[in-house]
């Protein structure tokens, strides 16, 4: 992700430099300069990126998942406190058997 990021921030200095030698200079051309960089580096990351992009979604989607599921995997309140309130029959059935050896 961060490298996704360096190298949009690249493209957009890159941008920039190229409309500076183009010829946009002048202090009233420089807001012009600063948008113009900006839309140019939109386009070349979107076809430029797109590969870094995908890697990137993959990776964020793949974090997702892993803790969706290791989130599904601890017990909610709701059975934690089924298990306090009925103990396992195994336990049920050890208290008798103790019981039954006395």
């Amino acid at each position: 992700m961060i490298r996704y990021t360096l190298l949009r921030f690249l493209i957009f200095f890159g941008c920039l430099a190229l409309l500076w030698l183009v010829g946009l200079r002048s202090p009233e051309q420089r807001p012009w300069l600063l948008v113009g960089a900006g839309a140019l580096s939109i386009a070349v990351s979107y076809f430029a990126l797109k590969p870094f992009r995908e890697e990137t979604v993959d990776k964020i989607s793949r974090r997702v998942e892993a803790r969706l599921e290791a989130k599904s995997a601890r017990p909610t309140d709701e059975q934690i406190e089924d298990a306090e309130i009925a103990p396992p029959a195994r336990a049920a059935a050890d208290d008798r058997a103790a019981d039954d050896y006395r």
